[in-house]
């Protein structure tokens, strides 16, 4: 808005005598002696109402409501306020000598390929955030270091300290990943690997992402295979599809678990169906050691390394 002040004042001084090395004055011809005269410019937040003459001085007026002038000029009228854009907030409220001061709104930054402010970057499973955003930089991401994981997408969030199974006097059933918590347990417990395979099963989907189409195949047949309807997966959005999945885990049956690896396969989703393969054969791992130990066997349990 200043810049269009000035360039308004930059065309006319050439007939005007307007001095950007001294703004306070501008010198033009009286039209009725015809002889050139000094007029006073308007301070910022006036405009000129009527120029001088070589009896009168310069009449300036007061910006109305909604209108500024920032620097000293002759102009005939008041510039507009800004309007601030889209995702942006007012910082600073226009005044009759200042324009309004825009900033972007909290969770977007201004980015100056868009010329526009936007949303802040999240953090993927697997990642933390190392930097959080700010109205002028974008969030920095950090992949998770060994022994911590992120489960979940976050311009917040950063990686979260595996929990140690062992302070809690259980064991390591499955090591933690970048993308998942450890998962503890103990040969005690009444559980088959597909029950330890459960709490890990909704954070494949959100850090090995699937492309929308199987997402909405995966889930029909889930629930079809439970006997729960399933009209409308066809619409649904990845994190509706996602919350589906959820539930499923939350209610599914061991021998549903051990099928969901068959039907990732049967979807076009065989790098999913490995993922969790491998995870269930580290789990049967720790099962089979711990059945050894029960029945009196000369194995003894080591913690299952390796990350997927």
């Amino acid at each position: 808005m200043v810049f269009l002040l000035l360039l308004q004042l930059l065309v006319t001084s050439g007939t005007l005598g307007y001095s950007l090395d001294n703004p306070l004055t501008y010198v033009r011809k009286d039209f009725v002696s015809g002889k050139p005269v000094k007029c006073d410019a308007c301070q910022p937040g006036y405009y000129l109402r009527a120029h001088c003459t070589a009896t009168q001085k310069s009449q300036c007026a007061p910006c109305p409501p909604g209108s500024f002038t920032a620097i000293w000029n002759y102009i005939d009228k008041c510039l507009r306020c800004g309007v601030c854009g889209l995702n942006e907030v007012v910082k600073k409220p226009c005044t009759a000598s200042n324009d309004s001061q825009c900033a972007c709104k909290d969770g977007y930054f201004f980015h100056p390929r868009y010329n526009m402010c936007t949303r802040h970057s999240e953090c993927p499973s697997g990642q933390g955030v190392l930097t959080e955003g700010t109205a002028e930089k974008d969030t920095v991401c950090h992949t998770c270091p060994d022994g911590t994981f992120s489960k979940s997408s976050s311009a917040r969030q950063n990686c979260t300290q595996h929990r140690s199974c062992s302070d809690v006097g259980l064991k390591t059933v499955l090591r933690g990943s970048s993308w998942h918590d450890s998962v503890c347990g103990s040969c005690e417990e009444n559980n088959d690997g597909a029950g330890y395979l459960k709490e890990i099963i909704p954070g494949i989907f959100v850090h090995h992402k699937m492309n929308i189409k199987r997402m909405r195949r995966l889930v029909h047949k889930l629930l079809s295979e439970k006997g729960e309807k399933h009209s409308g997966t066809s619409q649904m959005s990845f994190p509706q599809l996602q919350a589906k999945v959820e539930e499923w885990v939350l209610s599914s049956t061991s021998s549903q678990v051990h099928k969901l690896i068959e039907i990732l396969r049967e979807v076009g989703a065989a790098h999913n169906a490995e993922k969790l393969s491998s995870k269930l054969s580290r789990i049967d791992a720790f099962m089979t050691d711990c059945r050894a130990k029960t029945e009196g066997g000369e194995v003894m349990y080591t913690d299952i390394e390796g990350f997927i």
